[in-house]
């Protein structure tokens, strides 16, 4: 099992909170509000707000400000 350290915990949070409010701001920005909710293709809506997610944990490597040392 795999022995992860306190920073290396908080670094998770932090990237997963950021991931999935990424993921939920693209998925709300591919759904018209004109639109029935029946018209809304959701393949692409997931699809899309799952690559941003996944591109948000790359992007958080370079760097978290809402993780700053305390």
């Amino acid at each position: 099992m795999m022995n992860i350290n306190v920073k290396t915990k908080k670094w998770l949070k932090c990237a997963g909170v950021r991931a999935v409010k990424t993921a939920a701001q693209t998925a709300v920005a591919l759904i018209p509000a004109a639109v029935s909710i029946n018209a809304v293709d959701w393949t692409t809506v997931i699809g899309t707000a799952a690559l941003a997610g996944i591109v948000s944990v790359l992007t958080s490597v370079a760097g978290l400000p809402e993780c700053k040392e305390e």
